[in-house]
């Protein structure tokens, strides 16, 4: 069956969050929502097929029982993760294993993300990278408490893009709404949580032997972010990065735009607009806050209206 698979998700309240993701169209439980799991087949936060055929399927039933529409590929478990992330405070200073020490370690995939910047308030910053040389000298300044002189703080702007690989130290900032695609993966690290206390009253877990044993030396080894744009009489079509794990596009489409499959499925996210989707004639609208696959049989669509997406396929 030619159609794209929309999706309702799952909210998750969060220490930092806020009430932003309402914009979205979500309701939400609490002032505190943090993530909202758009398009997830994890166990911590499923995806479930709101439309069509497979309605009322769970994501990670789906791609077990019916992997020819993801292209008959051979990862175990899906292998991505696409999050709206409400930053109102500061998250914890993190970090996230590679795929080596997560299986080890925690049973799961590493984590590598990126992040496209939806919102931000003037003045926001972000946590990318740390200052130490040497693993010596991050123990030295992680056991310090030397945070003013580890961590990198880098101003942020609605627009930009971030590539976040393991091992890279990072916070996202108060008052940052981003687009997170990652690995499959729900494990994090945390450095430095600001000594903040739970509800309870309780001091967050901390992990910094993992975290030690994981940040990359030296800490200012990070990606470029360098953006390739296209520009159509109907769209503009950026690529924002081709890691090992993922491809990530934003597609803003004024008018229309057709496109042909370039990979097994695609992973769309509406972060602005509305429009329609057309697949072989059969047309639905779409609009902000949806979120949607498009599986392998779909090898071809058009996409109309004003519109702003955030797409990302596997590798």
């Amino acid at each position: 069956m030619k159609e794209a698979l929309f999706l309702k998700s799952v909210l998750h309240e969060k220490i930092w969050g806020g009430t932003h993701l309402k914009e979205f169209g979500y309701d939400l439980p609490s002032d505190k929502v943090g993530e909202y799991w758009a398009i997830s087949a994890h166990p911590h936060g499923i995806s479930i097929v709101k439309n069509g055929t497979y309605a009322q399927m769970p994501l990670d039933k789906l791609y077990a029982e019916h992997r020819e529409l993801f292209g008959n590929r051979t990862e175990s478990v899906f292998p991505l993760l696409t999050k709206i992330l409400d930053a109102n405070d500061w998250l914890s200073v993190q970090v996230h294993p590679d795929d080596a020490y997560g299986q080890k370690h925690e049973g799961e995939l590493g984590k590598t993300e990126c992040w496209y910047i939806i919102s931000a308030k003037p003045g926001a910053e972000i946590v990318y990278g740390h200052t130490a040389k040497t693993r010596v000298q991050l123990a030295e300044m992680i056991h310090a408490g030397a945070w003013d002189e580890l961590l990198t703080k880098v101003p942020v702007k609605v627009g930009e893009f971030y590539h976040v690989p393991s091992g890279t130290m990072h916070a996202i900032g108060a008052g940052i709404v981003i687009l997170e695609t990652q690995q499959s993966s729900d494990t994090t690290y945390r450095v430095y949580d600001f000594d903040r206390r739970d509800a309870q009253g309780n001091l967050r877990e901390l992990h910094i032997q993992q975290s030690i044993d994981v940040l990359t030396i030296p800490g200012d080894q990070l990606p470029d972010n360098k953006v390739t744009v296209e520009t159509f009489d109907g769209a503009e079509l950026s690529t924002l990065v081709k890691s090992d794990f993922f491809d990530v596009f934003k597609w803003v489409i004024t008018k229309n735009h057709d496109f042909k499959k370039t990979a097994d499925y695609t992973l769309v996210s509406v972060l602005d607009g509305s429009g329609q989707l057309d697949i072989d004639g059969q047309v639905v609208s779409i609009k902000k806050g949806d979120h949607f696959i498009l599986p392998s049989p779909v090898e071809s669509w058009k996409i109309t209206g004003q519109l702003e997406m955030i797409a990302s396929q596997p590798k």
